[in-house]
Protein backbone atom coordinates (compact mmCIF):
# COMPACT_ATOMS: atom_id res chain seq x y z
CA UNK A 1 0.00 0.00 0.00
CA UNK A 2 1.27 3.74 -0.75
CA UNK A 3 1.55 5.85 2.40
CA UNK A 4 2.96 9.06 1.23
CA UNK A 5 0.77 11.60 -0.44
CA UNK A 6 3.62 12.25 -2.87
CA UNK A 7 2.83 9.09 -4.13
CA UNK A 8 -0.78 8.80 -4.64
CA UNK A 9 -2.74 9.73 -7.41
CA UNK A 10 -6.00 12.25 -6.44
CA UNK A 11 -8.32 9.41 -6.52
CA UNK A 12 -5.84 6.99 -4.46
CA UNK A 13 -6.02 9.62 -2.04
CA UNK A 14 -9.93 10.17 -1.86
CA UNK A 15 -9.86 6.32 -1.61
CA UNK A 16 -7.17 6.62 1.83
CA UNK A 17 -9.34 9.20 3.30
CA UNK A 18 -12.06 7.11 4.01
CA UNK A 19 -10.32 5.16 6.24
CA UNK A 20 -7.05 7.09 7.50
CA UNK A 21 -7.45 8.91 10.21
CA UNK A 22 -4.10 10.54 10.92
CA UNK A 23 -1.57 12.48 8.99
CA UNK A 24 2.04 12.24 10.07
CA UNK A 25 4.38 15.05 9.44
CA UNK A 26 8.29 14.74 8.89
CA UNK A 27 10.21 17.39 9.88
CA UNK A 28 14.03 17.89 9.39
CA UNK A 29 16.87 19.09 8.61
CA UNK A 30 19.87 19.63 6.51
CA UNK A 31 23.06 20.02 8.17
CA UNK A 32 26.80 18.72 8.94
CA UNK A 33 26.04 15.12 10.39
CA UNK A 34 30.23 14.35 11.12
CA UNK A 35 32.16 13.11 8.14
CA UNK A 36 30.81 9.50 7.78
CA UNK A 37 26.89 10.57 7.72
CA UNK A 38 24.41 12.53 4.98
CA UNK A 39 23.94 15.84 5.38
CA UNK A 40 19.98 14.64 4.88
CA UNK A 41 20.02 12.75 8.08
CA UNK A 42 17.23 14.32 9.67
CA UNK A 43 15.18 14.75 7.22
CA UNK A 44 16.00 10.54 5.78
CA UNK A 45 15.38 9.73 9.31
CA UNK A 46 11.75 11.87 9.64
CA UNK A 47 10.91 10.62 6.60
CA UNK A 48 11.39 6.70 7.08
CA UNK A 49 10.10 6.87 10.53
CA UNK A 50 6.83 8.42 9.35
CA UNK A 51 6.49 5.70 6.36
CA UNK A 52 7.02 2.89 9.20
CA UNK A 53 4.36 4.37 11.64
CA UNK A 54 1.95 5.22 8.83
CA UNK A 55 2.21 1.31 7.75
CA UNK A 56 1.51 -0.06 11.31
CA UNK A 57 -1.53 2.53 11.64
CA UNK A 58 -3.16 3.04 8.35
CA UNK A 59 -1.79 6.31 7.94
CA UNK A 60 -0.81 9.09 5.34
CA UNK A 61 2.67 10.76 5.59
CA UNK A 62 2.41 14.57 4.25
CA UNK A 63 5.14 16.12 2.08
CA UNK A 64 7.92 17.58 4.38
CA UNK A 65 10.50 20.31 4.27
CA UNK A 66 13.74 19.30 3.70
CA UNK A 67 15.37 22.02 5.58
CA UNK A 68 15.09 23.18 9.03
CA UNK A 69 16.09 25.91 11.32
CA UNK A 70 19.91 24.91 11.41
CA UNK A 71 21.73 28.22 12.40
CA UNK A 72 24.00 27.01 14.85
CA UNK A 73 25.48 25.18 12.40
CA UNK A 74 25.97 27.04 9.53
CA UNK A 75 29.79 27.26 9.69
CA UNK A 76 30.10 24.21 8.55
CA UNK A 77 29.82 23.75 4.33
CA UNK A 78 26.79 22.44 3.10
CA UNK A 79 24.29 23.54 6.22
CA UNK A 80 21.28 24.89 4.99
CA UNK A 81 19.52 27.00 7.49
CA UNK A 82 15.71 28.95 7.55
CA UNK A 83 13.94 30.75 9.93
CA UNK A 84 11.81 29.43 12.52
CA UNK A 85 9.60 32.35 10.89
CA UNK A 86 9.57 30.19 7.40
CA UNK A 87 8.71 26.96 9.28
CA UNK A 88 5.50 28.26 11.22
CA UNK A 89 4.45 29.50 7.98
CA UNK A 90 4.72 26.62 6.02
CA UNK A 91 3.39 24.01 8.67
CA UNK A 92 0.64 26.05 9.53
CA UNK A 93 -0.65 26.46 6.17
CA UNK A 94 -0.08 22.81 5.76
CA UNK A 95 -2.14 21.74 8.49
CA UNK A 96 -5.12 24.08 7.51
CA UNK A 97 -5.34 22.29 3.91
CA UNK A 98 -5.63 18.62 5.53
CA UNK A 99 -8.59 20.25 7.91
CA UNK A 100 -9.71 21.53 4.64
CA UNK A 101 -9.76 17.89 3.50
CA UNK A 102 -11.66 16.17 6.43
CA UNK A 103 -8.45 15.21 8.93
CA UNK A 104 -8.48 16.33 12.61
CA UNK A 105 -5.06 13.91 14.06
CA UNK A 106 -1.77 15.05 12.63
CA UNK A 107 1.53 13.98 14.17
CA UNK A 108 5.01 15.39 13.66
CA UNK A 109 7.89 13.02 13.87
CA UNK A 110 10.62 15.57 14.12
CA UNK A 111 14.28 14.81 14.02
CA UNK A 112 15.70 18.87 14.49
CA UNK A 113 15.64 20.05 17.83
CA UNK A 114 14.87 23.97 16.78
CA UNK A 115 12.28 22.74 14.53
CA UNK A 116 10.82 22.17 17.75
CA UNK A 117 9.20 25.87 18.93
CA UNK A 118 7.94 26.87 15.23
CA UNK A 119 6.24 23.29 15.07
CA UNK A 120 4.53 23.66 18.76
CA UNK A 121 3.13 27.29 18.19
CA UNK A 122 1.58 26.11 14.98
CA UNK A 123 -0.01 22.89 16.39
CA UNK A 124 -1.18 24.48 19.48
CA UNK A 125 -2.76 27.27 16.88
CA UNK A 126 -4.12 24.49 15.36
CA UNK A 127 -6.00 22.52 18.49
CA UNK A 128 -7.49 25.99 19.18
CA UNK A 129 -8.63 26.88 15.60
CA UNK A 130 -9.71 23.89 14.55
CA UNK A 131 -9.95 21.53 17.09
CA UNK A 132 -7.34 18.93 16.14
CA UNK A 133 -5.78 16.04 18.23
CA UNK A 134 -1.81 16.02 17.96
CA UNK A 135 1.47 14.59 18.77
CA UNK A 136 4.85 16.07 18.47
CA UNK A 137 8.19 14.23 19.39
CA UNK A 138 11.71 15.33 18.48
CA UNK A 139 13.02 11.55 17.80
CA UNK A 140 16.58 12.09 19.31
CA UNK A 141 15.23 13.60 22.70
CA UNK A 142 12.64 11.11 22.23
CA UNK A 143 15.00 7.81 22.05
CA UNK A 144 16.87 8.40 25.03
CA UNK A 145 13.45 6.88 27.06
CA UNK A 146 13.39 3.45 25.86
CA UNK A 147 17.26 2.64 24.66
CA UNK A 148 19.74 2.90 27.97
CA UNK A 149 20.38 -0.43 27.68
CA UNK A 150 21.62 -0.39 24.12
CA UNK A 151 24.79 2.16 24.43
CA UNK A 152 28.47 1.48 24.89
CA UNK A 153 29.73 5.69 25.04
CA UNK A 154 30.02 8.17 26.98
CA UNK A 155 27.89 10.39 24.92
CA UNK A 156 25.66 8.34 22.76
CA UNK A 157 23.21 10.78 22.33
CA UNK A 158 25.46 13.81 20.89
CA UNK A 159 25.60 14.54 17.37
CA UNK A 160 26.19 12.37 15.00
CA UNK A 161 27.41 9.70 17.52
CA UNK A 162 26.87 6.60 18.84
CA UNK A 163 22.95 6.85 18.77
CA UNK A 164 22.23 8.56 15.32
CA UNK A 165 25.11 6.51 13.31
CA UNK A 166 23.15 3.27 14.72
CA UNK A 167 19.92 4.41 13.40
CA UNK A 168 21.35 5.32 10.07
CA UNK A 169 23.46 2.46 9.99
CA UNK A 170 20.22 0.65 10.57
CA UNK A 171 17.76 2.94 7.86
CA UNK A 172 20.34 3.74 5.02
CA UNK A 173 23.26 1.68 5.00
CA UNK A 174 24.27 2.70 1.80
CA UNK A 175 24.63 6.17 2.93
CA UNK A 176 26.77 5.39 5.22
CA UNK A 177 30.69 5.66 5.38
CA UNK A 178 32.02 3.70 8.97
CA UNK A 179 35.61 4.86 7.77
CA UNK A 180 35.98 7.84 8.51
CA UNK A 181 33.43 7.98 11.15
CA UNK A 182 34.92 10.41 14.17
CA UNK A 183 35.19 10.57 17.83
CA UNK A 184 35.38 13.32 18.96
CA UNK A 185 36.10 13.56 23.16
CA UNK A 186 35.14 17.08 23.79
CA UNK A 187 34.58 18.94 27.49
CA UNK A 188 31.26 19.80 25.78
CA UNK A 189 28.70 16.63 26.99
CA UNK A 190 25.00 17.93 26.77
CA UNK A 191 23.09 16.09 29.69
CA UNK A 192 20.00 17.84 29.10
CA UNK A 193 18.78 16.67 25.57
CA UNK A 194 15.22 17.57 26.12
CA UNK A 195 16.41 21.09 27.11
CA UNK A 196 16.78 23.45 24.38
CA UNK A 197 19.33 25.42 23.39
CA UNK A 198 21.93 26.73 21.24
CA UNK A 199 25.10 25.41 20.93
CA UNK A 200 27.78 26.36 18.20
CA UNK A 201 29.01 22.99 17.42
CA UNK A 202 31.86 24.02 16.16
CA UNK A 203 33.38 25.60 19.36
CA UNK A 204 33.74 22.11 20.00
CA UNK A 205 34.30 19.78 16.94
CA UNK A 206 36.07 20.06 13.80
CA UNK A 207 34.50 17.03 12.38
CA UNK A 208 30.68 17.84 13.44
CA UNK A 209 30.35 14.70 15.46
CA UNK A 210 30.05 15.37 19.89
CA UNK A 211 30.55 11.85 20.64
CA UNK A 212 31.67 8.79 19.19
CA UNK A 213 30.46 7.55 15.95
CA UNK A 214 32.49 4.48 15.20
CA UNK A 215 30.26 2.89 18.44
CA UNK A 216 27.26 2.66 15.89
CA UNK A 217 25.99 -0.68 14.93
CA UNK A 218 23.08 -1.57 12.32
CA UNK A 219 21.37 -3.69 15.49
CA UNK A 220 21.75 -0.91 18.01
CA UNK A 221 20.02 0.90 15.20
CA UNK A 222 17.35 -2.12 14.53
CA UNK A 223 15.91 -2.20 18.16
CA UNK A 224 15.33 1.65 18.52
CA UNK A 225 13.61 2.23 15.18
CA UNK A 226 11.27 -0.67 16.23
CA UNK A 227 10.88 0.35 19.99
CA UNK A 228 9.95 3.98 19.03
CA UNK A 229 7.85 2.92 15.84
CA UNK A 230 6.18 0.55 18.14
CA UNK A 231 5.35 3.44 20.81
CA UNK A 232 4.34 5.87 18.41
CA UNK A 233 1.62 3.91 17.05
CA UNK A 234 0.51 2.69 21.04
CA UNK A 235 -0.22 6.25 20.69
CA UNK A 236 -2.08 7.20 18.26
CA UNK A 237 -4.19 4.05 17.84
CA UNK A 238 -4.96 3.82 21.54
CA UNK A 239 -5.14 8.04 22.06
CA UNK A 240 -5.42 10.12 19.12
CA UNK A 241 -7.97 7.83 17.41
CA UNK A 242 -10.04 6.73 20.63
Amino acid sequence: MVYNLRDMSWSEFAERSKTAKTIIIPSGACEVYGRHLPLGSDILVAKKVAELVAEKVNGIVAPCVEIGQSKSLTSFPGTIAISAATLTAVYREMIDEFVRLGFKNFFVVNTHLHNTQPLTEVLVDAQLKHGIKYGQIGWWQYIPSFTSDLWESSNPHGHAAEAGTSVLLYLFPELVHMEVAASTNTPFVNKWPGIVNCVKYAEHTDTGTLGDGTKGTVEKGRITVERGVANIADYIQNFMEK
